[in-house]
């Protein structure tokens, strides 16, 4: 076993392919693959399925990954100690839900700490590449909520690849819609007020069940519905055809500018908003940072609930 074989585990499992690690490693995709190949062999385990959409960890490997990064993150350490050369980088990869404070919390993140260095990927996406981010260690904290519809089947989703839930507040459901919408003046809504309105939801892809729905009330019937995939998309057609979206109703006017507000729902649902992070995991000390700043942006804000 050489550390170069360990360095490739990590690259794979960070960009989620072969062939794009290979790339990024400056190598072929086959001689990276027999280096895998090379390596469960030594070590007796299978560390990757190979699927035709790619790859994801054994729970050999993931366990395997865990060794990986300490022995990596080690062998870094022995360099800079006795030749220094400074080579390791701050690493940290967080996927969410469309959330204003998680961006918040990032943009904090690289203002309060002194970096000199360092390697960050922050990923809005879909609910169920959420999971599969945290499960396979691409990212080691996913943000997103449950409530009373979605819990069963995604707590069911978390025991089975290993991943954890960690409550971080609870909030009552806002309509976020344009300061200019017909709708901006009213202190509550409710679902009757927006039958009239163009309704705009995140797309969830290949996993487009209710269940992954980045919306509560997903099963509700909309005369008017638009899918969209980015949240800057979601914010300039709130503001151009008076749509409006379901949300937890915390806004950053820093980040977003004072276009959007956020308008209470009556209903009874509520929306629980945590994140998940992999059991077999040990969080970097950026995570710890940013976990610390989404707690601190949720204390400050005191989120109107």
């Amino acid at each position: 076993m050489r550390i170069q074989q360990l360095q490739y585990i990590i690259k794979i499992v960070e960009v989620g392919s072969m062939s794009e690690a290979a790339k990024q490693l400056f190598i072929t995709q086959p001689s990276l693959s027999n280096a895998v190949k090379d390596l469960e062999m030594e070590m007796g385990i299978q560390i990757f399925i190979r699927q035709p959409r790619g790859i994801t960890l054994t729970r050999e490997g993931t366990e395997f990954l865990s060794y990986a990064r300490q022995v990596v993150e080690q062998a870094d350490l022995l360099i800079e100690r006795y030749t220094g050369k400074q080579i390791k980088k701050q690493l940290f990869a967080v996927s969410a839900q469309h959330y204003a404070f998680v961006v918040n919390a990032f943009v904090h993140l690289l203002k309060d700490y002194d970096m000199t260095q360092y390697e960050l990927t922050l990923r809005e996406t879909r609910t169920f590449e959420i999971i599969e981010d945290v499960k396979n260690f691409r990212s080691e904290v996913g943000v997103l909520y449950l409530n009373d519809f979605n819990r069963d089947v995604l707590t069911k989703l978390f025991d089975e690849n290993q991943l954890r839930f960690t409550h971080l507040f609870t909030a009552k459901p806002h309509v976020f819609v344009s300061r200019q919408s017909p709708l901006a003046n009213k202190t509550k809504v409710t679902l009757s007020d927006l039958e009239d309105f163009p309704y705009l939801s995140y797309e969830q892809g290949n996993h487009n069940s209710f269940y992954f729905a980045e919306e509560i009330l997903s099963t509700v019937e909309h005369r008017k519905s638009i899918v969209v995939s980015d949240r800057a998309t979601l914010f300039n057609l709130l503001i151009g055809l008076d749509g409006y979206t379901i949300s937890t109703g915390v806004l950053n006017s820093d980040l977003n500018g004072d276009n959007i507000i956020a308008i209470p729902l009556e209903v009874t649902e509520q929306i629980e908003i945590g994140y998940i992070s992999h059991l077999q995991g040990k969080f970097s000390l950026m995570a710890e940072n940013f976990l610390k700043e989404l707690q601190a942006i949720i204390e400050n804000e005191q989120l109107g609930l």
